[in-house]
């Protein structure tokens, strides 16, 4: 476990320097709406995923929620609950592929065209594909939906930049409905790059990292006029359990 938080302190660091870089070029458009909040049971998430008669059932969540990788062309099903949006983000745990240190080889190239603004057509194109594919490669990398959501506005395909700017919203609501951001109520991630998507999210940026007792990381924030918050807290205990199951040499 101490090897872990090594690495994820090590990663934390890391994304703090390009969250500082980037915060003010990458908005965070989501809108997350109204949800209730309530602590993730894994135990249940698991029972009603893997259940083949549970509206929860995991295929068919994937199918509601991201058609086009069952090779459907109907749009993302909008009446879906955020409990289902929390099924789907929490039961992802479960699956043989979830790597909680998961990064797509196209996501670099994605961030570095996308970083030299304005854009022509062709890098737009170029930005759309390698998009495509990492987020086909990571279906919950909130950094590339930003840059999809974007790239498909410039391209004045607003059908797509709607459909993918709601599995945002509804995957960020997700998170939040999980806790409050706060010690006794800590929200739950799957992912240490999603800790900096709720960060940027809220308005702030991150300044320091550390992880606590308990599976608890406590990151620091610059101070935002109007706002008192100095830090939020975020549970990633079950990460780094699946972690230690899958790269014990780590």
């Amino acid at each position: 476990m101490k090897r872990f938080k090594k690495y994820l302190l090590l990663l934390a660091t890391a994304i703090i320097v390009t969250t500082a870089a980037s915060a003010q070029q990458i908005p965070t458009r989501a809108n997350p709406g109204k949800f209730t909040i309530h602590k993730v049971d894994f135990d249940h998430v698991k029972k009603v995923i893997t259940d083949p008669n549970n509206v929860y059932y995991y295929p068919k969540l994937i199918s509601s929620c991201y058609p086009e990788l069952n090779n459907k062309n109907n749009m993302t099903d909008t009446t879906l609950s955020i409990e289902a949006w929390r099924n789907l983000y929490y039961g992802y745990t479960f699956q043989e592929d979830y790597n909680p240190f998961r990064e797509s080889v196209y996501s670099n190239v994605v961030e570095q065209l996308y970083y030299k603004q304005p854009h022509s057509r062709a890098e737009c194109d170029s930005i759309e594909k390698y998009a495509t594919m990492s987020l086909a490669d990571n279906m919950f990398d909130l950094n590339q939906m930003n840059f999809f959501i974007y790239v498909l506005k410039e391209k004045k395909k607003h059908a797509r930049a709607t459909m993918w700017q709601y599995r945002l919203d509804r995957l960020i609501a997700a998170i939040m409905s999980s806790g409050r951001g706060t010690k006794e109520e800590p929200w739950v991630v799957i992912a240490p790059e999603h800790e900096y998507n709720i960060i940027n999210f809220l308005g702030f940026v991150a300044t320091d990292h550390e992880t606590l007792e308990g599976g608890i990381d406590y990151i620091k924030v610059q101070p935002v006029a109007g706002k008192s918050a100095e830090g939020f807290y975020f549970d990633i205990s079950r990460m780094l359990q699946i972690a230690e199951l899958k790269f014990p040499d780590i």
